[in-house]
Order: structure tokens, then sequence, then C-alpha cells
């Protein structure tokens, strides 16, 4: 008797493309993407790595564990709270609830009670001026650079833009701020050198060219030892009868001043001493989406707002949406993380290294993504061998430890509470693939 072959077993594409398990996760992840899961379990089996009996099951079990993206959450326990490599701030609980609902048809520019067209952005723009008084009006772009693009663009194109040597900064990615303003139509007036500026050098530099002073803060270095620099309240008496604008670019994104890091500044005071505009970051400090805020005057404001360049920076609904909830709520991760409380942080490390059998070491956290650099955020850290990192950067969840002489460190202050138990996990199965 003729042994059938058992790859004419195996399922054909149609009926597994029929079963109402896999038409669901047609809806969720798109034709394209099943199908190809469809025929990579096929070839298992012909393979005869499955039973023709079995393709049903595997293919379910790939359906269900492939995710609608390819971006992994990551558990970050390297202590530094604003991570650009992760995205820099996780959303609130309430951010992401708004990402949900503008997630569909909003009333991002309509009026429902005239049904006529409506501001758009004024819910975030309200809830930034409630929290931060001193600003007269706020706009929101896409990110922070683009902020300062178009200030730059709308207050100095064809002009010259004034600003410190010291304050020539290069952000992430290589990014420099000169190309920057250059890009945007302005001539760069440099004044100064790199460790001392003084008012003189400002007053010397204006004439009936200049279109705006730029006051940059250095977000991401510190120089230190013999410097000097010009502040906001000075260089505002020296513009205020010439109609020059004053921007400080800010960067972190505070609204108003935070206590533990007494050198970081924040937009109320900057406008309380006299900047015209403000520009900085709203997933940084701030705790929210990627944005870039605008805060200050009504007129200078207006006048970026009405600027064409505004429409190709323009923030969408899911970032008004997320922003708004952001700065209503007062609070976010970013906030939990920096004033995190340290003994509890050496309990849950302590627990950590008890389970797994190592030690707890002190560890200092930093904030990142440019904000208050050289500032210590005094901590505690599980300390793991070195050869751990890569199954803990490669398991399920993914764990992002920081690797420093010669260890393998977990620090928890970025790490909710809730995930203790998933960190320990991944530390277990880690270690095992470490033997």
């Amino acid at each position: 008797m003729t042994q059938v072959d058992p790859r004419r077993l195996i399922p054909r594409t149609d009926q597994l493309l029929s079963l109402p398990s896999v038409q669901r996760e047609r809806n969720r992840l798109g034709d394209n993407v099943v199908r190809a899961i469809v025929s990579t379990v096929q070839s298992q089996a012909r393979r005869g790595e499955l039973a023709p009996d079995q393709v049903r099951g595997a293919l379910e079990a790939a359906l269900t564990e492939r995710t609608t993206t390819s971006l992994r959450p990551v558990l970050n326990a390297t202590g530094v709270v604003v991570h650009t490599n992760l995205g820099r701030a996780p959303l609130a609980v309430g951010a992401v609830e708004a990402l949900e609902t503008a997630s569909g048809y909003v009333d991002v520019e309509i009026d429902l009670d005239t049904g006529v067209r409506s501001k758009r952005g004024v819910a975030v723009r309200r809830a930034l001026l409630d929290a931060c008084p001193p600003a007269e009006d706020a706009l929101v772009v896409n990110n922070g650079a683009a902020a300062l693009v178009l200030a730059t663009t709308a207050l100095a194109a064809g002009a010259e833009a004034i600003v410190s040597r010291g304050e020539l900064i290069e952000i992430g990615a290589g990014f420099r701020l000169p190309d920057l303003i250059a890009s945007t139509g302005a001539r760069l007036r440099e004044v100064g050198t790199t460790n001392r500026t003084h008012l003189d050098d400002y007053a010397n530099a204006i004439g009936p060219d200049t279109g705006c002073l730029l006051k940059v803060h250095q977000s991401n270095f510190r120089v230190q030892g013999f410097t000097a620099s010009v502040p906001l309240t000075e260089l505002s008496e020296l513009v205020a009868d010439k109609a020059i604008p004053l921007i400080a670019d800010l960067g972190s994104g505070l609204l108003a001043p935070e206590p533990l890091l007494p050198d970081e500044p924040d937009a109320a005071t900057a406008l309380s001493e006299g900047a015209d505009i403000v520009t900085a970051s709203g997933d940084k400090l701030l705790g929210g989406p990627q944005a870039g805020i605008v805060l200050g005057r009504a007129d200078v404001v207006s006048r970026l707002a009405r600027h064409p360049l505004a429409r190709a920076v323009r923030a969408d609904k899911l970032t008004l949406a997320a922003l708004e909830a952001t700065v209503n709520a007062g609070a976010s991760p970013v906030t939990a993380a920096l004033r995190a409380d340290g003994r509890l942080l050496r309990a849950r490390a302590e627990r950590l290294a008890a389970a797994v059998g190592a030690t707890v070491v002190p560890h200092d956290g930093r904030v990142g993504g440019g904000g208050a650099p050289g500032v210590p955020l005094p901590g505690w850290a599980v300390r793991l061998p070195e050869s751990t990192a890569g199954a803990l950067r490669t398991g399920t969840p993914a764990v992002l430890p920081r690797v420093h002489e010669g260890a393998c460190l977990l620090d928890l202050r970025c790490i909710p509470e809730a995930d203790d138990d998933r960190l320990l996990g991944a530390v277990r199965a880690a270690l095992g693939a470490g033997s």
C-alpha cells in the first residue's frame, strides 16, 4: 500500500485564512502580515518541524504573539529618567487615555455648538496658560527644534540672530544650533567667547540688521571655572526700547521651578525675567509627548502662528490631546522618577537582589535628555555579572541595564513598582542564560 506523503495533510492557505480566529487577526494585523505568518508556519510543517495537525495551533499562537508594531516595550533600568534612546518621557495614564480618545474622529478644528471651523489646539493652549501664568499666549508645534526654527524664521529671517558663542550647542544626533539657525534664513551673529560673554558684547552687536536676541540654555553640558554670562533680566533691559524680540530656548520643558533641579530654567521664571518668548520640548521634564512649546507675549506668539512655516511644523491631534492631559495632570512618570523615595528604591532593590543572590550598590541616576547635566539622582542598583546584560536586553520583557566597570547594574528608579515581578522574571531568565 502506498504511503501518503504527510505534507499533503498540511492545511491549505485558503483553509487557514478562513478560520474565525485568523479572520480576527487579519483585521488587527493586516492581510499581508497574516499571509506571511501562514506561509512561515506551513514551511515549518513541510520541513518536518511541525506535524500537520499542529499547524493550526502554531498559526494561532504566532498570530496572537505578533504585535502591531515592531517597537518593543522596555523596562528602563539605567537610572536615566529622560532616555532619548528609549523615546524620552513615558506618558502618564491620562495622556495614554487621551491618545485613545484622539485616535478617532474628534473636534480638533470644529465648534460642535455652532458647526463652524474653530481654532486648532484651543484646549492645550488654555492648559499651558493656566500652568504658566506669565505667558500671554501659547503655540504647540511638533518638536522643540521646530519651535526654535519657527521662532528664528518668523523673527529674524534675512536678519541677524545674536547669540553667545558659549551657547552654540550641539543637540542629539549631531544637530548643531548654528546649522539650525542658518537653515532658517537668519544670519548668525556670534558674540563673546566660549566661556565669557558680557552685556557689552550684545550691545555692540545690535544694529539695524538685528532680528532677535537668542539665549540658549546649555542643557547638555556645563562650562566651569572662569566664566561669565548675561542673565535674561539684563538682556531684556537692553532691548526694551529697541523692539527686538528676546528668545529664550530652554530645552527641557519645565513650566515652573522644580525644587530638585534649582539650576534648571523654567518658562514662568524666564518670562518673568523679561524673555518675550520661550521655546521648549514637551517630552523631556514636562513628561509629555514629543512636541515643541512656545510661550510668551501675545503679539510675538501671533507672529509665529501666522508664519507659513507654522503649518509645516504644526502638531497633530494625538500630540495635542496627550500634551493637554499631561499639563492638566501636573505630574507624570518623569516627575515620579525624579522624586522617587530613596528608601523605597533601596528596599525594592534589596528584595530583587535577595531573590537572585545578588548585591545592592549605591548608584546615581541622571535626568537625561539634555536636562540638568551633571546633577546626580542618588539611588541604588542591583549588581549582576556583566554577562547578563545581553540576555536582559533581548529577553521578554526587554530590560535595559547600565553596564559599568565590569558589572551589569539595574537601577529601579524608572521602573514602576508594579513591574517588579516582571523584572524579577527577566533577571532569573538572564542569569539562567548566562550560566
